[in-house]
C-alpha cells in the first residue's frame, strides 16, 4: 500500500488552499499529484523507506499535519496503486485511513457496482449489466474473450485486469493551476433547476468580471454541485478557447449542469472554478463577425468600468446575458 488518495475537506471559501496543503503532502514525497478542487495522489514508496513507516502511518502522520497547520480535515483512501487507492478513498471517513492491500484487492473490489471502478463510463456499465456483468466480481470472472468481443481488444483487456486487482496507474507529478472559485449557496436545500441556472448564472458573471478585472483569462471551467447529504459531483470541461467572456462561461456551465441530469436534486451550493489561467493578451480569440456577441463585449466592457467606480453592485446581475 503505498499510495494515497486524500481527500482535503476545504470549506467552501477556502478552496484556493489546496496549493497548501499539496506542498504538504510534499514534505513526504515529490512524487504528488493534484487532483483539483480538493484532493491529489501521493505516491509514498521512496517514504516509506526514508521513513521506516508504512503509508498508512504515513497517512496519519499528513491528517495530524493538515489539522495543526491548516485547520483541515483530510479522509484518506490507501491501496498499491492509483485505482485502489480512489476506490478504498470512497470507503474512508475523516480520521481513519481506508487501506486495500494486494492480496485483498480482488475481495475488495467484487462486491463493488461495475460502474464504481473508474475509467468506466455510464455506456461501458450499461452495455456490461446487459449481459449481467454488474458487479466487478462477476467482470472478474468472465472470459477475458467475452469482455473483449464486448467492449474492444484492449477496453476488454485492461478491464478485466482491473476487475481482478491489476492496478498499472502511476501518479503524475504535476502543478495545481492558478485559479478562481467562487459559491453561490442556497438559503435551503433547493430542489428548483430554474434556481439552479440563475445561481451558475451569477456565479460565471462574476467569475467572467474578476478575470478580466486582472486580465486574464480561462481555460478550463469546473463545476462541483454540492448535495444536502454533503456529497458532491464535479465536472470539468476545457473550453473550445481561452476565455474571460461571461456568456461564453455561461454556456460552459451550463452544459455541465445539464450533462449532470439531475432530478429533483436537493442542492446546498454550487460551486464555479476557472482554471489554468493565462494572461489574456496571449490568447487568440475566433472571430464570429456575430454583431451580437461583439455588442455584448462592448456591454461587458462598459460594465466592468461601472463595477471599478461604483462596486460590484453597479451591474444588475443576469444583464450580460439579457
Amino acid at each position: 500500500m503505498t499510495i494515497l488518495c486524500v481527500r482535503f475537506q476545504l470549506p467552501p471559501t477556502d478552496e484556493a488552499a489546496l496549493p497548501e496543503l499539496l506542498g504538504l503532502l510534499e514534505e513526504f514525497t515529490p512524487v504528488v499529484e493534484a487532483l483539483p478542487p480538493d484532493g491529489a495522489l501521493a505516491d509514498l514508496r521512496g517514504a516509506e523507506r526514508y521513513f521506516g513507516r508504512t503509508a498508512v502511518e504515513l497517512a496519519s502522520v499528513i491528517r495530524v499535519r493538515a489539522l495543526a497547520r491548516y485547520g483541515v480535515d483530510c479522509v484518506i483512501g490507501a491501496g498499491p496503486g492509483p485505482m485502489l487507492a480512489r476506490m478504498a478513498l470512497r470507503d474512508a471517513r475523516p480520521g481513519v485511513t481506508c487501506a486495500v492491500s494486494p492480496d485483498a484487492a480482488a475481495e475488495f473490489l467484487a462486491g463493488k457496482p461495475v460502474g464504481a471502478l473508474p475509467g468506466v463510463g455510464s455506456a461501458t456499465a450499461r452495455t456490461l449489466c446487459a449481459y449481467g456483468l454488474d458487479t466487478l466480481g462477476r467482470v472478474a470472472g468472465a472470459p477475458p474473450a467475452t469482455l473483449q468481443r464486448l467492449l474492444g481488444a484492449r477496453a476488454g483487456r485492461e478491464l478485466h485486469e482491473k476487475a481482478n486487482g491489476v492496478d498499472r496507474g502511476r501518479v503524475v507529478p504535476n502543478a495545481v493551476s492558478r485559479s478562481l472559485a467562487t459559491e453561490r449557496p442556497f438559503d435551503r436545500d433547493e430542489l428548483d433547476p430554474g434556481r439552479h441556472r440563475r445561481a451558475l448564472l451569477s456565479a460565471a458573471e462574476e467569475i467572467g468580471a474578476r478575470l478580466r478585472a486582472v486580465d486574464k483569462v480561462c481555460r478550463v471551467l469546473t463545476l462541483t454541485v454540492r448535495y444536502a447529504d454533503r456529497s458532491a459531483t464535479t465536472r470539468t470541461r476545457t473550453l473550445p478557447e481561452p476565455t474571460a467572456h461571461t456568456p461564453a462561461l455561461t454556456r460552459a456551465a451550463y452544459g455541465m449542469y445539464e450533462a449532470l441530469g439531475l432530478q429533483r436534486a436537493r442542492v446546498r451550493a454550487v460551486v464555479l472554478r476557472a482554471e489554468a489561467l493565462g494572461p489574456a493578451e496571449e490568447a487568440s480569440h475566433q472571430l464570429t463577425f456575430d454583431p451580437v456577441d461583439e455588442r455584448v463585449r462592448r456591454i461587458e466592457e462598459v460594465a466592468d468600468r461601472a463595477r471599478a467606480r461604483f462596486g460590484p453592485r453597479a451591474v444588475i446581475p443576469g444583464a450580460l446575458a439579457a
